[in-house]
């Protein structure tokens, strides 16, 4: 797993957008990159506008490292049906990515150190691998033990997001099931994603 380096809001100022749409985002203050040259404005050029659609995307997944993105392109293109979709669909199947729309943590990287620390089961069984692939039907359940520390709690309580429909979630059994593959049009993005960039990116 790569380490994240940068903290999300670190990404957020980056990028210039509220990846997340956190209240608390910096971004909401200042839309301008950080450092002394962050306000200075270039017309990007095909190549930069295809490799902030790729960060963007990578960066709202925990700042996913770049072979294992690279491997999800590639299978993403190996597959029949849009390559995009594809690739989005690949990524909302990650584990700590369902546990994040499930809202059992408040943060996508909570959810892959909650996964890691061994509070997540499919299907009955512990599993720690944040980037474990669901299949249609698995049941992802907050473990017994955990399901009263406080970061689950607030998580579980807040109405800063909604949950898609390709998650069921039952708050009281602190459980989800993962319906099906979602598309694009179904994730519930804050900014707008664009994969057909990312292919592109990639395809160059």
């Amino acid at each position: 797993m790569g380490k994240r380096l940068q903290s999300k809001y670190k990404i957020n100022r980056r990028l210039g957008e509220n990846l997340w749409g956190r209240p608390k985002s910096p971004v909401n203050r200042r839309e301008y990159g950080p450092g002394q040259h962050g306000q200075r404005r270039k017309k990007p050029t095909d190549f930069g506008i295809q490799l902030f659609a790729k960060q963007k995307l990578k960066g709202y997944y925990g700042n996913i490292g770049e072979k294992q993105f690279r491997r999800y392109f590639g299978e993403a293109t190996r597959r029949k049906g849009d390559t995009g979709e594809n690739l989005i669909e690949l990524l909302e199947r990650r584990l700590d990515a369902v546990v994040y729309r499930a809202k059992f943590v408040p943060t996508v990287f909570a959810a892959r150190q909650f996964v890691n620390h061994g509070h997540i089961a499919v299907n009955g069984q512990r599993v720690t691998i944040p980037s474990y692939r669901l299949r249609d039907g698995d049941v992802v359940e907050v473990r017994e033990k955990s399901r009263e520390i406080p970061i689950v709690l607030e998580a579980t309580a807040s109405a800063e997001r909604d949950i898609p429909d390709y998650v069921e979630v039952d708050h009281q059994k602190m459980s989800a099931r993962f319906v099906r593959g979602p598309k694009l049009t179904d994730v519930p993005y804050p900014v707008q994603m664009e994969p057909k960039l990312v292919i592109e990116f990639y395809s160059r």
